[in-house]
């Protein structure tokens, strides 16, 4: 926490916590919302209350996070997802949000990721974009999900195959 988020009497100026480490733009954070060291937030993102964001994370401005979620270590949330409430994102899960990525060739709009209530990706996943978690769903670490999970699922596993090759 910086000496401008503290009043005269050295207090805080707001009901959650950004370590001093952080790089946080937004000002759209919930009541004790805990934000660690090494993390970005852009000035867009939304945080709800009492989420956890563990150190060395990036979330973009196009991001919503709900209430009472974790996210671990070394997630990235970029533009066009979000979390719903009571959401668990284990280390090192990794979101993608273009289907045809290419450097400096960006899409007119991002698909949206939607994680639904009470989901729970374990580490080291891989969600595609545009695929939306149901309610309460478990993806196992590790797990390609490459296409939507209904709710109460548990799902793992490598989905990965080839499909088309591209031209050399």
């Amino acid at each position: 926490m910086t000496n401008a988020e503290r009043d005269g009497n050295n207090n805080p100026t707001h009901d959650y916590f950004v370590h001093n480490l952080a790089d946080v733009q937004t000002t759209s954070i919930g009541k004790d919302t805990k934000i660690w060291q090494f993390c970005v937030v852009l000035k867009g993102a939304k945080i709800g209350s009492n989420v956890n964001v563990c150190s060395n994370c990036f979330i973009e401005n196009n991001v919503t996070i709900g209430n009472n979620v974790t996210v671990k270590n070394g997630v990235y949330l970029f533009d066009g997802i979000t979390l719903e409430d009571d959401v668990f994102i284990g280390p090192n899960v990794t979101f993608t949000n273009d289907k045809n990525p290419r450097s400096k060739i960006y899409p007119t709009a991002y698909p949206k990721t939607l994680i639904k209530n009470g989901a729970s990706l374990g580490g080291g996943a891989v969600i595609l974009p545009g695929i939306t978690i149901g309610e309460h769903a478990m993806i196992g670490a590790g797990a390609i999900v490459t296409k939507d999970v209904p709710p109460n699922a548990v799902v793992y596993g490598n989905a990965a195959t080839i499909k088309s090759m591209l031209p050399t």
